[in-house]
């Protein structure tokens, strides 16, 4: 079975990388009680201020939805505000089942 994977590439300064951090639970909280479809994410920090934020969906359709939607929730607007610019978004699917 394949999962859909969405894959953020963000820009926020080394200033704000410990409120990033203290928001992300929130954010995963909103995201596994109000996001059908959602799986599971995780944040990768690369270097010159850029972070990968990986998260896994049931379906396409799940992750269309979810960016419809946007920062509709307190915990995810509150990551989302961290943010000083969204490099790139791609979508792709898993060659092996998640968490294997």
């Amino acid at each position: 079975m394949t999962t859909t994977v969405e894959i953020t590439r963000f820009r926020a300064p080394a200033a704000r990388a410990d409120a990033l951090l203290a928001a992300r639970p929130a954010m995963l909280r909103d995201f596994q009680t109000d996001r059908t479809g959602f799986l599971g994410a995780r944040l990768i920090r690369l270097a010159a201020d850029e972070w990968l934020d990986v998260v896994f969906w049931r379906s396409p359709e799940d992750f269309a939805e979810s960016r419809r939607r946007g920062g509709d929730r307190p915990g995810i607007q509150a990551f989302f505000s961290l943010i000083d610019e969204v490099v790139s978004v791609e979508e792709g699917t898993t060659t092996e089942p998640v968490g294997g």
